[in-house]
């Protein structure tokens, strides 16, 4: 299994855009404005995607990759996996014929370029020789993060969230992982906004990690524009028994 980074920041400009990753050209967990790193003909290739919940920065590609795609889709109709409040938000606030058009009733509710799927916590779903599971996480609107296992091998993503027993204890009951994917998206100075927030800082990752029984590689995401360094910094001063790295668009990972 491919595992592209195609967006990890925090926010826009330059070379940075938000949560969207690419699992062997096909699949999509979360569609922020990273999406608009691939190509026309790599877009073609998507046939859905799996959401971790509705907040902008991972969901501000959807529009328009469903109207960019709206030919090849009335073929092959794009799958839009989430948890069912993530759903009625996309349903209700962005595909409502106000901000976007309703692609599911299109060009009829028999026969739409997208439909939507509620998936469940707790239970396996598979694609190709792949499992993805859908784990509770805990952020300001409900989320999810992901592990996903192809033969053997692991990679789990946190979603956005703040301190938490449920992901840590789903992870540990598997008995391995490889690769971990953990957002950070504030430094410890402002550990007050962060908790507003429902995100993490460095602290409060690193009182976390240390539920966290495997030792995979980790890679950092989400961290707020401008303040990389500051926090990738502080991280690696309290997160000294494993192995950091701050997560960059295009990294590819074998799973």
């Amino acid at each position: 299994m491919k595992f592209r980074i195609l967006g990890c920041s925090g926010g826009i400009g330059g070379d940075l855009s938000t949560t969207s990753f690419l699992i062997d050209d096909h699949i999509l967990i979360d569609c922020g404005t990273g999406i608009c790193n691939l190509s026309l003909s790599e877009m073609q290739n998507i046939q859905a995607v799996y959401f971790t919940h509705s907040h902008l920065d991972h969901v501000a590609g959807l529009p328009l990759l469903v109207d960019t795609l709206f030919d090849i889709l009335q073929e092959r109709p794009l799958q839009v996996f989430g948890s069912q409040e993530t759903i009625t938000a996309l349903q209700t606030h962005i595909f409502n014929n106000v901000i976007w058009p309703d692609f599911s009733m299109i060009p009829s509710a028999q026969n739409s370029v997208m439909s939507f799927k509620a998936i469940e916590t707790g239970r396996q779903y598979e694609f190709g020789n792949c499992k993805l599971e859908a784990i509770p996480v805990n952020h300001v609107v409900p989320t999810v993060g992901y592990r996903i296992e192809c033969e053997g091998r692991s990679v789990a993503f946190s979603g956005d969230t703040t301190s938490n027993d449920s992901f840590w204890a789903k992870l540990n009951e598997y008995p391995s992982l490889d690769y971990l994917i953990v957002e950070c998206a504030f430094s410890n100075q402002e550990i007050d906004i962060c908790r507003l927030a429902y995100h993490y800082c460095p602290t409060l990752l690193y009182a976390d990690l240390e539920k966290l029984q495997h030792q995979p590689d980790i890679f950092i995401s989400h961290l707020k524009p401008g303040s990389e360094e500051m926090i990738m910094a502080e991280c690696e001063e309290l997160i000294t028994n494993r192995e950091l790295q701050r997560i960059a668009p295009n990294l590819e990972l074998i799973i």
